[in-house]
Parts: structure tokens; C-alpha cells; sequence
């Protein structure tokens, strides 16, 4: 008896854990897509955004493009900044289409303190004001690290997803300390659970999550809002190919 109660348990040693992974590889991404969606909603009707001053960053696709959309519905004034700038006359006439009372469009690279500093000048002399600033700017660079051969793309995503995020936030906090406003910055669930051939892309959300984390402290008596945001896979050009075709494609966010 005692022989067959150890042969089914080693059995379920070895069925049940990849039971489990597979369960969980199929259920958790759309959880954090769930979660994601739900968050940012509960997040702009929770405030009346309306007649506010939001500036996101990397605005003409993807996540950036939908949450400029979602201000728009709620009336906010906003500032669309990506380095795609012939990509932003489409979303600028989009955003004025559903309902957003005023919008400027800026091109800029992140990765540049000087075009990070010309974009929150810009939005202040235009509008006077700044409430949110959206950092949602960023790269991803995918291969596995030993394969690697030129290091150079993976310096310009750690500049955009780290400095880039950085400069911005540097420039804009005085301004922000005025209205009482937020931060916003789109991390990523890979800041957590490290996904394979994401290595740096990995690495720049996780050092994300931990430098707001730490700047959350340092600026907690100025009234500035910091939320991070760590969403899972989103549905995007990259994502919808097969991850084995997931090799050295350098995409935007």
C-alpha cells in the first residue's frame, strides 16, 4: 500500500508543477491586463481632470497614445511628446476629437536632458501651468544577453528608460509641487518576475520601480503624487509576434 500511495505522489511531483506553470502562463497575463485596464480607470475618475495640464511622454502609440485618448474623454489639456513626431498629428487630431479642449505636440528624445528640459519649458509657456506628468516613454531590446554583440542599442534603452524618465521628472517636479500634481510612470511587471531575453528591458523597469520608490521618500512633504504603474503584456506590435521570432527588434513602448 505504502508502495503505490509513493508512486502516485511522485507522479504528482512530477505532473502538477507544469500543470500549474501552464495554468498560470495562461491566466495571469490577462489578470494584469484586467488589472491594468482597471487601474487606469479608477485612477483619472477618481480626479477631475478636466481643464488640468497632463504631459505624456512617448504619445504616439501604444499605451501612451490609449492614455492620452482617456484624458481627452475627460477634458484634460495635454502635451503629447514622442520622437516619432510625424506619428503625432494623427493622435493630436484624435485627442482634440474626443474632447480635449486645447493640445500642443512636441517632438523630443527622452534620452536628451536638453530636449527633456525644451518640452516641460514648452508645455509651462504654453500653458502655465503642469498637473500630471506621464512618463511612458521607453524601448525594448530583445535577445539573450550571451548573444549579444553590439552593446550600443542597449545603452540607448537605458537612456530612455532611465534617464529619459529621470530628466523629465527633474524638470518637471518644480512644477508640479505648485499644482500638487502627480507622477505617473509605466513600469513594467518584468521589474518583478524577469522575463527571458529582456535582460536590460528588465533591468531599466526594475531600476524604475525602485528610483520612484526611493524619490516617493525624498519629495513625500511636497504634495507631488507618484504612481507606478506595472502593467504585464500588452497587446503591441511586438507582442503580437511569436516570442521564438523575438530577436534583436528594438521597439518602442
Amino acid at each position: 500500500m505504502a508502495n503505490h500511495i509513493d508512486v502516485i505522489t511522485n507522479i504528482m511531483n512530477v505532473i502538477v508543477p507544469p500543470l500549474m506553470l501552464i495554468v498560470l502562463l495562461l491566466v495571469y497575463p490577462l489578470y494584469l491586463i484586467y488589472k491594468f485596464i482597471n487601474f487606469i480607470t479608477r485612477l483619472l475618475t477618481s480626479e477631475n481632470v478636466a481643464g488640468k495640464v497632463v504631459l505624456v511622454t512617448g504619445a504616439a502609440a501604444g499605451i501612451g497614445e490609449q492614455i492620452s485618448y482617456e484624458y481627452a474623454r475627460r477634458r484634460a489639456r495635454l502635451v503629447l511628446v514622442d520622437v516619432r513626431g510625424d506619428h503625432l498629428g494623427r493622435v493630436v487630431e484624435n485627442v482634440r476629437s474626443f474632447g480635449s479642449p486645447d493640445v500642443i505636440a512636441i517632438t523630443a528624445d527622452v534620452s536628451k536632458e536638453e530636449d527633456c528640459k525644451k518640452f516641460v519649458d514648452e508645455a509651462i509657456k504654453h500653458f502655465h501651468r503642469l498637473d500630471h506628468l506621464v512618463n511612458n516613454a521607453g524601448l525594448a531590446r530583445v535577445k539573450l544577453f550571451e548573444e549579444i554583440q553590439n552593446f550600443s542599442d542597449f545603452s540607448y534603452l537605458l537612456d530612455v528608460n532611465l534617464w529619459g524618465v529621470a530628466y523629465g521628472t527633474y524638470y518637471a517636479i518644480p512644477h508640479l509641487r505648485k499644482t500638487k500634481g502627480k507622477i505617473i510612470v509605466m513600469a513594467s511587471s518584468v521589474g518583478w518576475y524577469p522575463f527571458p531575453r529582456f535582460s536590460f528591458y528588465n533591468a531599466s523597469k526594475a531600476a524604475l520601480i525602485t528610483f520612484y520608490e526611493t524619490l516617493r521618500t525624498e519629495i513625500g512633504n511636497s504634495n507631488i503624487g507618484i504612481t507606478i504603474v506595472t502593467p504585464g503584456l500588452v497587446k503591441s506590435a511586438l507582442s503580437q509576434n511569436e516570442p521564438a521570432k523575438w530577436t534583436g527588434v528594438l521597439t518602442f513602448d
